[in-house]
């Protein structure tokens, strides 16, 4: 059926007179009555009573004016929908943990080029578990976090690819004493743990660790006094001197140099090396999220890998203490 004949109907019902309705519809008067009595001939019956001076509907009339109200509401509503739906597809829309949030996706982003630069591009900033739950639920197209091959990530690989954009550490920080050394040193003793200030277990960042460093219970000996999904707050209380603090090396900065507040609470032997991934569904996406991913892989292996902070001497000569 040709729905402009429910919306000629509905202003017929609404004014009763069909020299006004034709008006309200832009069309003649004796094309509109053509177009009622093709509706008519559709429903099989009569819908406006014409006997009398002044139309009314019939009782089927009645039921076709509601049956025509519903009809067009759900066309409405449908449209509004696939309007949505094609606004989402005209938008990449990534995962990304806290820690890469606030300074590797936009410089990322920039040198992806001109190319990236006019996409429309949402980002959902949250901790890891949040993270994988966006992508299982199919609200992002693309997650970018940090990752180890030895540390447990709730994306099936046979449901998730992903590539390698950059390589990064997380390493461990301590506020500094009065003479320029670690505050917090690693890797304490069992009579006097080190206070660690600690990722949550369950978090990207706290199932790294735990593979990589914390199991190692021999060797480490930590008491923990704080933890948190945010790598920032973590950052924050080392450098208020509250304990040890593993933080990724790219979220420290200037922060680790010589004049910075911080610097390094151990030897190498207690960083982990980890890679930053851009995860995506292995079913395909839509023409411009395949597209933008075509472009991540053909310049990732261009992308230089995240320098690593100048170490002080302080934190040299702690490290060889």
């Amino acid at each position: 059926m040709d729905t402009n004949l429910l919306a000629d109907f509905q202003a017929l019902a609404r004014v009763l007179n069909f020299s006004r309705a034709a008006e309200l519809r832009h069309i003649t008067q004796p094309a509109f009555g053509r177009r009622i009595r093709a509706l008519e001939e559709w429903c099989g019956s009569t819908l406006i009573d014409r006997s009398t001076h002044r139309l009314k509907l019939t009782p089927t009339g009645e039921i076709m004016l509601e049956a025509a109200a519903d009809v067009m509401r759900r066309l409405e509503r449908v449209q509004q929908e696939l309007e949505l739906a094609r606004a989402a597809t005209a938008t990449l829309t990534f995962a990304a943990t806290h820690a890469l949030s606030f300074i590797f996706f936009p410089q990322w982003v920039q040198k992806l080029g001109a190319a990236a630069s006019t996409i429309p591009i949402r980002l959902l900033s949250d901790n890891m578990n949040e993270c994988e739950r966006i992508m299982l639920s199919g609200r992002a197209q693309f997650l970018l976090c940090h990752h180890h091959p030895d540390s447990r990530i709730n994306l099936p690989a046979t449901d998730f690819q992903h590539i390698g954009l950059a390589q990064d550490r997380l390493i461990p920080i301590s506020a500094k004493d009065h003479d320029g050394l670690p505050l917090h040193r690693l890797p304490g003793s069992a009579a006097a743990p080190v206070p660690a200030i600690m990722f949550e277990q369950t978090s990207g960042m706290g199932r790294i660790l735990q593979s990589n460093l914390f199991d190692r219970t021999t060797e480490l000996h930590l008491t923990p006094v704080f933890s948190s999904h945010l790598a920032m707050v973590l950052k924050a209380l080392a450098t208020d001197g509250k304990g040890v603090a593993w933080v990724p090396e790219s979220l420290v900065g200037t922060d680790i140099a010589p004049q910075g507040p911080l610097i390094l609470a151990g030897t190498q032997d207690w960083t982990a090396e980890v890679q930053i991934s851009l995860f995506r569904p292995r079913i395909r996406m839509p023409e411009m999220a395949e597209e933008f991913w075509e472009l991540a892989c053909s310049i990732a292996q261009a992308i230089p890998e995240v320098e690593a902070s100048q170490l002080s001497p302080e934190s040299d000569r702690a490290e060889n203490q």
